[in-house]
């Protein structure tokens, strides 16, 4: 089951920000309309990025969205931990009998090529910050989203290419 907390969470910070940088009202309603999410799951993952000082909000009918600290501050590293938590991006298999060199050894070696390559995506999402996305977002950055690679996703084509 693919799991968006982390892209939605990621463009609701974008969006924050840049309403933010723009001086316009942002509100989970607005939020949730412009990514065509569910505004209680736009609800729900305003609390963790709001425990971690990602976001901060004010209630009312006046209230707004803003970011709890610098885009410059806040990585992408810093959304995934808040909106994902402990959750491993690769889930092992439980141990299994060691009947044989393979099911005596493979849990342990899974684990261990898992941790070094969630290290090394936390390093790259840490290199990333909120700041640097908008900065490219305004050059007319190189990132499209299109309906192909949307579809591209969806079939899970990217593995075989």
């Amino acid at each position: 089951m693919l799991d968006y907390r982390f892209p939605t969470a990621m463009q609701m910070v974008f969006c924050i920000a840049q309403s933010q940088k723009a001086g316009q009202r942002c509100t989970s309603a607005i939020l949730a309309t412009g990514l065509e999410a569910n505004s209680s799951f736009i609800r729900k993952l305003m609390v963790p990025l709001t425990q971690h000082g990602i976001i901060v909000s004010t209630l009312g009918r006046t209230g707004s969205i803003n970011l709890g600290r610098p885009a410059e501050e806040i990585s992408l590293r810093d959304i995934y931990c808040a909106v994902i938590e402990d959750k491993r991006l690769w889930a092992a298999r439980p141990d299994v009998p060691a009947r044989c060199v393979v099911s005596a050894n493979a849990c342990t070696y899974f684990k261990n090529i898992v941790s070094e390559a969630e290290e090394a995506s936390f390093q790259v999402l840490a290199r990333h910050t909120v700041a640097d996305a908008l900065a490219e977002f305004e050059r007319g950055g190189k990132y499209k989203c299109t309906k192909d690679l949307a579809a591209e996703y969806a079939d899970n084509s990217l593995c075989s290419k």
